[in-house]
């Protein structure tokens, strides 16, 4: 057998040796659990195993048992919590997801909060993006909005991302996507706002232009925090596909906290799979998935 073949058998057979015990997943999910309020049923155990793998390479550790003693036998958490966060927390995004949304935010909500601040001159719309991932929703909002005052000239807007994962916050910074990422982006849009390189590599990349990118600010937040270090006067905060992955009293004790910095007026926006039934929040739904603060 030729040694190539031999090392990628090898490799393959490691693999298969290679898990965490059920004690030690329990120990990692309950400690995800608590911390960042996900929860990560048995089910999840392979999907877990694969994305810490690649910090028991980084490491340069044995394997997954390894990892568990650097974890939890001696002070290892401590530098590498944010790393097991980052690898274990699910951060889906893209560009313009669930768009009926942006239309409702464009056609009716941002007309409604304007009503609202009429003797103002040039009023500032806060929007925040509470579970950012890499930015694909941040810049959407700054595309939208930013197409809304070339038309209106009426106002101005700022948007907070924020996120518990580092390594996403890092990228939403950076505002560097693949071409293939910003695909759903209108074609008189990514014309407006997107630079592309002018040697693209082999694989192509676009960035945000800086007009934007002023506009979007980012900051890690976990959300199972008791509060949040944020403005109370909030227009419009976006918090979709998040809570279906927490219990149904932490998913109730983020929205009370969210919805404690909307203004009189302002809208929580929550993805269309999640629903405020069940909570104490008294909020007037406006639109499908929109809730209106009193």
């Amino acid at each position: 057998m030729p040694q190539s073949i031999r090392q990628a058998v090898a490799r393959v057979e490691a693999v298969d040796d290679d898990h965490l015990s059920l004690r030690d997943f329990k120990r990692i999910a309950d400690l995800i659990g608590g911390e960042v309020g996900i929860k990560l049923p048995p089910a999840k155990r392979l999907m877990i195993e694969g994305r810490l793998r690649k910090r028991v390479r980084a490491l340069g550790l044995s394997g997954l048992e390894a990892y568990s003693a650097y974890l939890f036998q001696g002070d290892g958490l401590r530098a590498e919590r944010p790393h097991l966060i980052n690898a274990v927390t699910t951060n889906k995004t893209d560009f313009f997801r669930e768009p009926e949304h942006f239309e409702v935010l464009e056609q009716r909500l941002v007309p409604a909060l304007l009503e609202l601040r009429r003797s103002e001159r040039q009023p500032l719309l806060k929007i925040w993006s509470a579970a950012s991932s890499t930015g694909a929703e941040a810049y959407t909002l700054a595309m939208v909005l930013a197409d809304l005052v070339a038309q209106r000239h009426d106002f101005r807007f700022a948007i907070l991302g924020t996120d518990i994962s580092t390594s996403v916050l890092e990228q939403g910074e950076r505002a560097v996507y693949p071409t293939e990422l910003v695909a759903p982006v209108p074609p008189a849009k990514q014309q407006r706002y997107l630079m592309h390189a002018r040697k693209p590599g082999a694989r192509p990349e676009v960035r945000i232009v800086p007009e934007l990118r002023r506009l979007v600010q980012f900051a890690r937040l976990n959300l199972m925090d008791a509060s949040y270090p944020f403005d109370r006067d909030v227009d419009v905060i976006f918090l979709r596909n998040v809570l279906i992955y927490f219990d149904k009293a932490d998913q109730e004790k983020v929205i009370i906290r969210l919805v404690e910095h909307l203004r009189p007026g302002g809208y929580l926006i929550l993805g269309h799979s999640e629903s405020m039934i069940g909570t104490a929040v008294t909020m007037r739904q406006v639109a499908p998935a929109v809730f209106q603060k009193p």
